[in-house]
C-alpha cells in the first residue's frame, strides 16, 4: 500500500472519530417537547362585516377551533395573541379565550415586539409552538420567525391561517396566492408547515 493511501487513511479516520464526538456531545431534542398553541389575531376585524375581511377566515377560524379542542382536552398550554385595535378588537367565538388562558395583546405586528411572550414561554418551559391564525404573511409570518430566532421549534398549521389580497405596483397577488408563497418561505427553515390533521396527530 502506498505511503500516500496510508495517510489519506488516517487522516479520514481522526475526521471520523471528531465528527462522531461531536454528535455524542450534541444535545438531543426531547421526543416529546413541551408544546403551546399560539393563536395570532383570530378577530373580529378580519371577518365578514369587518374592517379588513379575510380570504376564507371563518375556515381557517374552524380549524383554530379544532386545535383549541384538543390542546384543552390535552390541557396543554394556550396563548391568544390580539391585536389592539379600536373597533372589533374581540376575539373570534372559535378562538375565544377561556379562564386561565393566557392572552397577550399587542401593538406591534410580531407578537415577541413590547410583549411578555419570551418571558412566558422561557417560564413555562415551552419548547415546540403550534401557530395559527391571522394574517398569514404579516403577524403570523412574524411570530414564526421570531419564535425560531429563539431557539423554540414550530409548527404552523396552514389551514388554520388566513389572508387577503395584496397590490404591488399597480398589480393584484391573490390571497390564495399571498398564503401559499408565505407559507413556502417559512417551511422547513422556520417552521413544519403542515395541515391542522397532520398538526394534531404530532401531539
Amino acid at each position: 500500500m502506498r505511503l500516500s493511501t496510508i495517510i489519506s487513511a488516517a487522516i479520514l479516520a481522526v475526521f471520523a472519530g471528531v465528527a462522531s464526538a461531536a454528535a455524542a456531545e450534541k444535545p438531543k431534542k426531547a421526543s416529546n417537547p413541551k408544546t403551546a398553541l399560539l393563536i395570532i389575531d383570530v378577530q373580529q376585524f378580519y371577518f365578514a362585516n369587518g374592517a379588513m375581511p379575510l380570504h376564507e377566515a371563518t375556515k381557517a377560524s374552524g380549524n383554530v377551533a379544532r386545535l383549541l379542542t384538543k390542546f384543552r382536552e390535552d390541557k396543554r398550554p394556550i396563548i391568544h395573541v390580539g391585536h389592539n385595535a379600536k373597533n372589533q378588537a374581540e376575539f373570534h367565538r372559535d378562538a375565544a379565550p377561556r379562564n386561565g388562558e393566557k392572552v397577550i395583546m399587542k401593538d406591534e405586528v410580531s407578537a415577541f415586539m413590547g410583549t411578555n411572550l419570551a418571558k412566558y414561554l422561557k417560564k413555562n418551559r415551552i419548547e415546540r409552538l403550534v401557530i395559527c391564525g391571522m394574517q398569514t404573511h404579516m403577524c403570523l409570518e412574524a411570530a414564526v420567525r421570531a419564535a425560531h430566532d429563539l431557539g423554540l421549534e414550530c409548527v404552523v398549521a396552514h389551514d388554520a391561517c388566513a389572508t387577503r389580497d395584496l397590490t404591488f405596483n399597480g398589480q393584484t397577488i391573490a390571497a390564495k396566492e399571498v398564503h401559499l408563497a408565505t407559507l413556502a418561505t417559512l417551511d422547513r427553515t422556520y417552521a413544519t408547515v403542515v395541515d391542522t390533521c397532520t398538526a394534531l396527530k404530532m401531539l
